[in-house]
């Protein structure tokens, strides 16, 4: 193991509790030990994935946040003994793995509960509303301290929550707290003075506008995180260690509006002076380690850091907030292990948090170790597999029902929580597999076939392994992605597959008698409609570096491709106006709301000019010339047009026995279409 990393792998304490190491895997929705979003049970799946963790060299693992009341048919958490039993049986086991667990518990969402539009009609349709409470109370579910407005709807409004309520979350904590303690867990966090969630929406003066005992005062809108852990405390004893999540600051100008990294801002919620104030206050009452990082749903993309981000955006913040408490403090948030160990070594940080890198690859941490850290499958901060919630105007979140209530699995890797689904199985009749195109679809399957027992061959007409991914992942900033080609790469040679470069292959019947799978990817659309078309920069031309643009530079097309290309140019320090046809940007299903947020309000505080519902006609020497919603004509000067309007599959063949097509060739997708189609087909032979 490099030197640098030591600091991470000694032993610490939360209270009497001492933890091996300082790695901590940071809460998941999904990675829950009692379901998410469904009847209350023992969760297999979400005890395979924290056992893999804990055998692999994570010292604090804190499963999926674990609601008090069950947003699904109106369950209390304590009132379910069955659960507590299947947990205790099978806690000695993870024990022996020398981990510790601490069981998340949260009492919900109020205004920031992800709200669809099949919740909008329920909640709006009188019959339907009453006829749906006892299987989805939304009134009750997105009660907020005082009547707001949802986060992601305009027509699904919060409700005031009651005293009596109040009573009853409280009561649930402790209960469940003495069933966990007795069950043989190490510990509780309380979720959470954090990320906007109901707790914090009560410290947090934008949204808490009550004037009762739990309003007005700090003291008043601390006093329900307070109340729990006092309750905790008085039925579990002082020794029983409670850890709170806890967002330092809420980098948020108000409702629906964050503050992006580097801005002058007013903080409408916790700012610097009160965070210092609160995580005193907060450890006087009883929490035992504090589980830091910023934002609240509002400010989404600093709790979830895009890959626009930059690396270790929270350290800082929490830096700074452990000299006012005497408890220990874990940071959390597109975190360098290295930086993180430095910061240990120095005392300006207790433990290390990671999330998404366990779901990419469960191992990582043991791969550091052995010094085998080019092996470590990256999570590429793409949220598309684990954390999908899609929002943009007049859609309050556009997600698959099978995404809401199967989370945490994972773009990169189709096995995570998908184990009875995806999993290697071993074949009895092996075969060669001809695979026509070397991009991450070809690879990916490529890799599962060999780990069956086939034999593979690759042939891609050009001299290097990759396709469409080397121009996706060539952004500056897009480095994760980089390591993901490299660790494709890789695997290609750790598994001795066959590649032959440079063959194009445009007719499969040679192969006649043998398995193909074509993964030959899409060709871009072209505006033929559009006159002067031919002088359009194709998208990936650019990235490739085949075609420069020049300094003012008009995007076609606000897709999530166009928006990345655009900021792009910007940091290059060129000029970019996007045109786009559709009312938002990023309008698509799949891109999670802390990363189309962030470019849309990146673009907002930069002054990107950014033309919704606006059609190109014509492309000139020196301008382009749209038309708006009203039919007006509008020119727009610029020095070059580059095309990111999507693509179209291009597959050399047609799907027929023995020819299987997968990725962008068979139906244009993203990342996760592409690795877990291509495993599926992989499975299929």
């Amino acid at each position: 193991m490099d030197k640098k990393l030591e600091p991470l792998f000694t032993p610490w304490k939360i209270g009497n509790c001492e933890i091996k190491n300082r790695i901590v895997m940071t809460s998941m929705g999904g990675t829950d030990l009692f379901g998410w979003m469904e009847v209350n049970h023992f969760d297999k799946d979400g005890a395979k994935f924290i056992m893999e963790v804990a055998k692999n060299n994570c010292g604090l693992i804190l499963p999926g946040c674990q609601p008090v009341y069950n947003p699904m048919l109106g369950q209390w958490l304590d009132k379910n003994n069955k659960l507590y039993k299947d947990l205790a049986k099978w806690m000695p086991e993870f024990h022996k793995t020398g981990a510790k667990l601490f069981v998340q518990l949260t009492a919900g969402f109020g205004r920031s509960f992800t709200v669809s539009s099949m919740m909008e009609t329920l909640y709006n349709t009188p019959v339907i509303n009453v006829l749906s409470k006892p299987i989805m109370n939304l009134d009750k579910i997105t009660a907020a301290p005082s009547p707001a407005e949802n986060r992601w709807s305009d027509k699904l409004p919060s409700r005031e929550i009651t005293k009596k309520e109040i009573d009853r979350f409280v009561e649930a904590f402790a209960t469940c707290s003495k069933k966990l303690m007795d069950a043989g867990v190490d510990g509780v966090e309380i979720h959470a003075v954090h990320e906007g969630y109901l707790l914090d929406q009560f410290t947090l003066k934008y949204v808490n506008k009550r004037t009762d005992e739990y309003g007005g005062s700090f003291e008043n809108r601390y006093r329900f995180a307070v109340e729990i852990v006092k309750a905790i405390k008085e039925k579990c004893g002082k020794d029983f260690p409670v850890s709170l999540r806890y967002s330092v600051l809420s980098k948020t100008k108000g409702c629906r509006q964050g503050a992006l990294p580097g801005e002058d801002y007013v903080e409408a919620g916790r700012d610097m002076e009160e965070s210092e104030r609160a995580i005193k206050y907060l450890s006087d009452a009883g929490y035992d380690m504090f589980n830091c990082d910023n934002g609240t749903y509002d400010a989404w993309y600093w709790a979830h850091p895009p890959i626009y981000m930059p690396e270790n955006c929270n350290l800082e913040d929490v830096e700074h907030i452990k000299n006012f408490t005497d408890k220990p403090v874990v940071c959390a948030g597109r975190l360098d292990p290295r930086v993180a160990a430095d910061a240990v070594a120095e005392g300006k940080l207790d433990g290390a948090g990671f999330a998404r890198p366990f779901l990419a690859d469960q191992e990582w941490v043991t791969k550091m170790i052995n010094d085998d850290e080019e092996d470590i499958r990256p999570c590429i901060l793409c949220h598309n597999g684990c954390f999908n919630m899609c929002h943009y105007k007049g859609v309050p979140n556009d997600q698959e029902l099978s995404d809401s209530m199967h989370l945490a699995r994972c773009a990169v890797n189709a096995e995570t929580m998908q184990w009875n689904k995806h999993k290697i199985v071993k074949t009895n009749s092996p075969k060669t597999v001809h695979i026509i195109g070397g991009g991450i679809g070809g690879m990916e399957a490529a890799r599962v076939l060999k780990l069956r027992g086939h034999k593979p061959v690759i042939h891609e007409k050009s001299d290097v392994l990759g396709g469409t991914f080397i121009p996706a992942s060539a952004e500056s900033y897009k480095g994760k992605l980089r390591e993901l080609l490299e660790w494709y790469r890789l695997q290609m040679k750790k598994l001795d597959i066959e590649i032959h470069y440079n063959d194009e292959v445009k007719d499969v019947s040679k192969f006649a008698g043998s398995p193909v799978i074509v993964a030959t990817g899409s060709r871009p659309i072209q505006l033929k409609s559009v006159k002067g078309y031919e002088k359009m920069v194709e998208a990936c031309d650019f990235l490739n570096g085949v075609k420069e643009v020049g300094e003012t530079v008009a995007v076609i097309g606000g897709g999530l491709t166009g928006c990345e290309i655009a900021y792009e140019l910007a940091l290059q320090g060129k000029k970019p106006v996007i045109v786009e046809m559709k009312d938002d940007l990023v309008s698509q299903k799949g891109v999670c709301l802390a990363n189309s947020s962030y470019l849309r309000e990146w673009f907002e505080l930069n002054k990107v000019p950014v033309y919704l519902e606006t059609t190109l006609r014509e492309i000139n020497d020196g301008s382009i010339t749209c038309t708006d919603k009203n039919g007006k004509s509008i020119e727009i000067p610029c020095d070059s047009v580059l095309g990111a309007v999507g693509y179209i599959p291009s597959p050399v063949a047609q799907k027929a026995k023995n020819v299987y097509l997968v990725g962008d060739c068979l139906a244009i997708g993203n990342l996760r279409s592409v690795v877990w189609k291509a495993y599926e087909t992989a499975m299929k032979i």
